[in-house]
């Protein structure tokens, strides 16, 4: 039987809308097993926030440009992205949304280009990107996108599309599996990343949607860690010291690479990327995201190259209630 396909605008927008749902479903999941970079538990509450901002933005947004709609999701992203995972949810969207300017549908080859642009940009966003975080989960969903497209020699029809939606989830699914092995933390806690799971779970949404099914039953069955009735991992750890900031500001490349190199002698888990790439501009807008020991140091570099806005700083501690009622 022939696989129904909306692979559309407004199949986008309901991707988004079926995003912050699921993300909402499984938050307090992901924000349990949620140990690194930080034992924080906010994993979860992140990616939902930041998931709604940009199917806020993706709903009142009109046309039929994928590109179009995916670029106002990602700014709103942006803006107001949370987190570290928030932030690198914030940078995929930014980066799918470059290959599918001026198209009206979505197909394997686009999905596969979507995919790529969003792994390069993401890896290069962080200062010391991990395999073992949804960074690797990333990469296996485009890796297992770009050899479905290759193996039905950049077939665009509605088949391939779904056979690579398919092949993305399984791999991506795959790759989550593996991160308890890959990252001594997650091993020693037996757990699989949460941040990956996140991601996962978007995938699988994008599949569902474009092909009018329901998400995958038990796709989540066995992940280690993610049992419903289980405690907060992260309360039983040793509370995290410093705080998070985060901002949006205008930067030229350079001062960009500048502001990046301070920020990794003050701090770590570093995530600069711009929200929109302009090869012609001398300056555009980056989202700058930190963890440090205090926040004034930080904040004066920042300050030192122009003008931060959406400024946010948190204590890096559990905040899994204090994010609640946000």
């Amino acid at each position: 039987m022939q696989t129904k396909i909306a692979a559309n605008a407004s199949a986008l927008k309901r991707w988004f809308a079926r995003c912050e749902e699921t993300l909402g479903n499984h938050s307090d999941r992901l924000n349990a097993i949620n140990i690194f970079p930080v034992a924080d538990g906010d994993t979860g509450t992140n990616l939902y926030l930041t998931l709604r901002s940009a199917n806020g933005a993706a709903q009142t947004t009109e046309g039929t440009d994928l590109g179009v709609l995916l670029r106002a999701a990602a700014e709103a992203a942006m803006e107001n992205a949370r987190g570290n995972s928030g932030t690198l949810l914030a940078v995929l969207l930014a980066a799918m949304s470059e290959p599918m300017q001026g198209a009206n549908r979505l197909n394997a080859p686009l999905l596969a280009a979507a995919l790529r642009r969003a792994q390069i940009r993401s890896w290069s966003a962080l200062s010391d990107p991990l395999q073992g975080t949804m960074l690797s989960v990333l990469e296996s969903a485009a890796e297992a996108a770009a050899m479905a497209d290759a193996s039905m020699n950049g077939d665009d029809s509605n088949h391939a599309l779904s056979v690579a939606l398919d092949a993305i989830v399984d791999a991506a699914l795959a790759a989550v599996i593996r991160t308890e092995e890959q990252l001594s933390e997650l091993r020693d806690a037996r757990v699989v990343d949460s941040g990956g799971v996140g991601l996962l779970l978007v995938l699988d949404c994008l599949r569902a949607e474009i092909l009018h099914q329901d998400l995958q039953a038990g796709l989540l069955d066995g992940l280690a860690g993610y049992d419903v009735h289980g405690s907060h991992i992260h309360q039983s750890m040793p509370v995290a010291e410093g705080v998070e900031v985060m901002c949006t500001i205008d930067l030229s490349p350079l001062d960009a690479a500048n502001l990046r190199m301070r920020l990794d002698e003050l701090g770590d888990s570093v995530i600069m990327s711009p929200m929109v790439q302009d090869s012609e501009a001398e300056s555009y807008r980056w989202r700058v995201h930190v963890h440090t020991n205090e926040a004034e140091p930080a904040l004066a570099v920042i300050r030192s190259l122009g003008e931060p806005q959406n400024v946010s700083v948190s204590e890096l501690r559990a905040a899994t209630h204090d994010h609640a009622d946000d």
